[in-house]
C-alpha cells in the first residue's frame, strides 16, 4: 500500500485544510514534472451542509463534488444564486430516473457507467439543450459491489458513447479498491484514457491524491481532508 498523504491537523480550520490540500497538489505536480494549474481540485462536500460549503467558497474554492442528486438539490441552488462561477460535479452513482435532475443541476457527471444511463443522459441533454461534461467510471478493480465499466470494455464504451450517442465524454474516473496499491489502478486508467482518446483523469481522494497527481490526474476528489469527517442526519 502507498503511504497516505499528510493530513492537516484536526484542529485546523476549513480554510487551513483547504490550503494544505492545495499545497500538497502543487508539490505533487512539481514532483511529477507537471503544472499545478493542470489539476482541478474537486472539494467533495457530500455529508456537509451549505454553511460549510460557503466557508470553502469564501476561501476561494469553486469546484465541488456531490454523491447524491437529492442532497445537491437541497444545498446548491441558493449558493449558486450568489456565486455564479461555481462548478458542480456529480461523483456518485446515478440512477436513470434521476438523469433529468442531474443534467439540469450538474456541470460535470463523473459516474457514467452503463448503456441505459448513456441513453437517458443523451435524451435529457437533447431536451434541455444542456451538455454537462461526462466521465466514464471504470471499475478498475473489477469489484462486484462497485459501479463502473470493466477495464476490458472501457475503450469500446467510450467510443460508443462519443460516436453513436454524441455524448461529451471527456475523461475517465476510478475508485481503486481500498486494499490494493492505488498506483496500479491510476496507471491503468491513464493507459485506457490514452487508448480511448480522452484527456481527463479523475482519480485520487483524501488518502492518495498526491500520488494520483504525480501519475497524471487532472481532477482529484478530496472531501475529508478539507471538511473533516462527514456527518449525516439519523435515519428514520
Amino acid at each position: 500500500m502507498a503511504p497516505t498523504s499528510a493530513q492537516p491537523s484536526s484542529a485546523a480550520s476549513l480554510p487551513e485544510n483547504l490550503q494544505h490540500v492545495r499545497d500538497e497538489i502543487a508539490a505533487a505536480a512539481r514532483a511529477g514534472g507537471r503544472d499545478a494549474s493542470a489539476v482541478t481540485l474537486v472539494a467533495v462536500s457530500k455529508g456537509h451542509d451549505a454553511a460549510e460549503a460557503a466557508q470553502a467558497i469564501a476561501a476561494g474554492q469553486r469546484v465541488f463534488g456531490e454523491n447524491r442528486v437529492q442532497e445537491a438539490q437541497a444545498k446548491w441552488p441558493s449558493l449558486r444564486e450568489t456565486h455564479g462561477d461555481l462548478e458542480l460535479h456529480l461523483i456518485g452513482p446515478l440512477q436513470t430516473n434521476k438523469a433529468r435532475e442531474a443534467v439540469a443541476l450538474f456541470d460535470v457527471i463523473q459516474s457514467l457507467d452503463r448503456a441505459r444511463l448513456a441513453e437517458a443522459l443523451a435524451g435529457e441533454m437533447a431536451k434541455q439543450n444542456k451538455r454537462p461534461n461526462l466521465f466514464v467510471q471504470v471499475n478498475s478493480g473489477e469489484e462486484v459491489q462497485k459501479a463502473g465499466v470493466l477495464p476490458a470494455e472501457a475503450v469500446a464504451f467510450v467510443r460508443w458513447c462519443r460516436g453513436d450517442k454524441n455524448l461529451p465524454v471527456v475523461g475517465l474516473m476510478c475508485i481503486p479498491p481500498v486494499d490494493e496499491e492505488p498506483a496500479l489502478h491510476f496507471a491503468l486508467l491513464r493507459e485506457l484514457a490514452q487508448e480511448a482518446g480522452v484527456t481527463q483523469l479523475s482519480m485520487g481522494m483524501s488518502a492518495d491524491y498526491p500520488l494520483a497527481v504525480r501519475l497524471g490526474a487532472t481532477h482529484v476528489r478530496v472531501g475529508t481532508a478539507i471538511f473533516g469527517e462527514r456527518h449525516y442526519p439519523p435515519k428514520d
